[in-house]
Parts: structure tokens; sequence; C-alpha cells
């Protein structure tokens, strides 16, 4: 029999420091995405299973938690991914004609983990342009994605680029089923040459060699030069192929401390992006602390799609790379029946101080703060002075 005090698998508990770390990145990353004009949007945790899975991929059907709903014994689904959501507030809710900005944060449910130490609960934070095709919005997302990171302390930042146009052009014209592809997906990620060379037999020569190269497509600037030489010239490919060279261009310019790379066998985690889509690392992490891309297909499902690009990230991954912050300075003040002591609490506290009052007996106790102030009383006025 289990303790009842035990978490269950891939779940756990987010403890003070680590909570007021996450809240810290989380404020920051809103500010920055406020910056850039994004609206905040806060979809629901549950929903139909048929309103939040319409559309979506086995993986993503895989992932979600399904419950009966106790009011109307319909099957409710918990949250897996918050991008779905936001497509149908854009499409459905707010229906503008022009460019939207949203972003959001909030905690998403896994019902099986993404790896051996991952949380089956990540706290997902998001930004989004809907209405824009061009590359301009590519960029602009990168650009928002690689401020977050700064601002949450991260150097360092290897930029990977990649787009899902390029598997489906050399794919073009090969009859492959929804099963089939997802295994050769997931080869092309894993770089498994083995699986990959069995899963194109019987594909044309030129589309099984093209598959095979995508493998060694991957590192520095030089990966574009060559692509061009070993891939096939269709439009899809020689699209993205010079979408990634502009965007790799201006990333360069603008961000001149990160390190641009390109994985071109590599669509992304999520099997809706259609066109370039990126992953940052940092040292310390081997998983991408952000993914995103251009996903114009995922608001076709709710009756409009709309050109679409954004990025998430989990703070909660983010906070264990990110650099520790220092505690937040505090004021300690006793613990009194007396009117004038409790008003000057007030009033610190109202100004935006933290006011922490000791409790009788416990005067030495270490607390989440670091109390660099007291409030004593000198004659009949109660004053702060610094410890």
């Amino acid at each position: 029999m289990s303790s009842a005090w035990l978490l269950p698998e891939h779940i756990a508990d987010v403890l003070p420091a680590q909570a007021r770390h996450i809240e810290e990145l989380r404020r920051g990353l809103t500010d920055v995405a406020r910056g850039y004009g994004c609206e905040l949007v806060m979809p629901p945790l549950l929903e139909h299973i048929e309103s939040l899975l319409t559309g979506a991929s086995r993986s993503l059907d895989l992932k979600t938690f399904k419950l009966v709903d106790q009011l109307s014994g319909r099957t409710l689904g918990v949250r897996a991914d918050s991008t779905p959501q936001v497509a149908r507030i854009d499409a459905h809710l707010l229906n503008r004609v022009g460019v939207t900005r949203l972003c959001y944060c909030g905690p998403v449910l896994h019902a099986l983990p993404s790896g051996l130490h991952s949380t089956r609960e990540p706290l997902q934070f998001g930004a989004e342009i809907y209405g824009h095709g061009g590359l301009e919005a590519d960029l602009e997302v990168q650009d928002l994605a690689l401020d977050c990171l700064r601002a949450a302390g991260l150097s360092r930042v290897t930029l990977d680029l990649g787009d899902a146009r390029i598997v489906r052009g050399v794919l073009a014209g090969v009859m492959v089923d929804a099963e089939q592809l997802v295994a050769v997906y997931a080869a092309l990620a894993a770089k498994d040459s083995a699986a990959l060379r069995e899963l194109s037999r019987g594909y044309p020569n030129e589309t099984r060699q093209a598959l095979m190269s995508l493998l060694t497509l991957y590192g520095g600037a030089d990966v574009l030069e060559v692509a061009r030489r070993v891939l096939p010239a269709r439009p899809l490919v020689l699209a993205a192929l010079d979408d990634l060279q502009w965007l790799a261009n201006h990333v360069e310019q603008s961000h001149a401390d990160v390190k641009v790379g390109f994985d071109l066998a590599d669509i992304g985690a999520n099997d809706y992006y259609t066109g370039a889509r990126f992953a940052a690392y940092v040292a310390g992490s081997p998983d991408a602390v952000a993914r995103g891309g251009r996903y114009d297909e995922v608001g076709a499902v709710f009756g409009r799609s709309r050109p679409a690009v954004g990025f998430s990230l989990d703070l909660k991954v983010l906070a264990a790379c990110a650099p520790a912050t220092a505690l937040h300075a505090a004021i300690r003040a006793p613990w009194a029946e007396d009117d004038a002591l409790r008003a000057s609490v007030r009033q610190l506290r109202e100004q935006g101080e933290t006011v922490v009052r000791v409790l009788p007996g416990h005067e030495h106790e270490a607390q989440e703060y670091d109390c660099d102030r007291e409030l004593v009383r000198v004659g009949s006025e109660w004053t702060v002075r610094a410890l």
C-alpha cells in the first residue's frame, strides 16, 4: 500500500524557492511579451474533447487526459498544449481581420512524460502572431523568444533552425500512410539511419537518397549550401532553404551573442508546423528550452485558416536552467498589540515593501526573504533601520 502523501509519477510539488523563481520568470516574460504588443489570454484547463482535439494529431491525442463531466456526461479533455486553444480564440472569439498578437501562461497536463525526467505538468508560456504570412512575423517571434531567454538571464544560446516543408518536399509524390509518416518523422528526428532505411524501402531512389542525406544535414552555415546540392530542387525545398537563409542572416545581425545552426531533418516537437521552425538550446540542458515555428493550418479546423507563428516554453525547465535570483529584500517587524506598529506595517506594505512579522517564539527561524532591515520603536515612533 502506497503512502497517502506520495504523488503520481512525473508529478511534483514546487517548493517556495523554486516557486518564487518561476513566478519572477513568469512576470518578466509576460512583460517582455507585452513590450511586443502581445495581449494576454487565459484558455480554460478543460474543454469538450471534440473541441480540444478536433484536427489534432495522434501524438497530442495520446498526451491528453480524458475524463467524464459529472454535469453533462460528456467526455472532457485536459489540455496538453495551449496552442490549439489560442487558435480557437483567435478564430472564433476575437475574429479580427488584421494582425493579432497573443500570449498565455498556464499549466498543461500530459498523460505520458516526454522524457525520463520530464514533468507531466509543464507550466507553458507562449506567444503567437496571427494574420501575417510573411517572414517578418517569423523573425518577430524568434526575436521575442530570444529576448525572453535573455530576460531570464540565459546566455550562450544556440538557435537551431529547420523547416517542415523540406521533408514534405522530399516526400512529394510518394504514397505514405499517416502511421508510416509519423515513423519517418521520428526516425529523422532521432537520426536513426537503420530505421529510416527500412521505412523508405520501396520509395523512389531520389527520395530515399534525399531522406538519408537529411540525417547529415545539421550544423553551421554550410548546411544550407550542401542541402542545395544534395536535395531535390523542388519548389517547397528551395523556398524553405531561401527562408532559412533570410531568417539566419537577420538573427545574426540582431543577436550577435546567439549561435545559429541548422537541423533539416527535425520538424520540431509538434507535428502541426507547416514552415520554418526553431529550437533554442542553452548549456547544461540536453533538451530545447524553447520551441516555435509557423503553423498556418492550426486554425483551419475552427473554420478560419489564418497565417500563424509562435513559440512556447516550460517555465519549470527554464527555471532549472536560469541563474537563481537573490532573495527579495524584506523588513523584519516584531509582533505586538500596538496600533502604531500595525499602522506602520500596513503603510510599508502599501508602499510595496515586504514586511515579515516575527511571531512569538519563532524569532530565529529562517525565512524565504532576506530581511536586511527591521522595524523598531524609537521613542514614540516606529522606524525602519538597516540590520
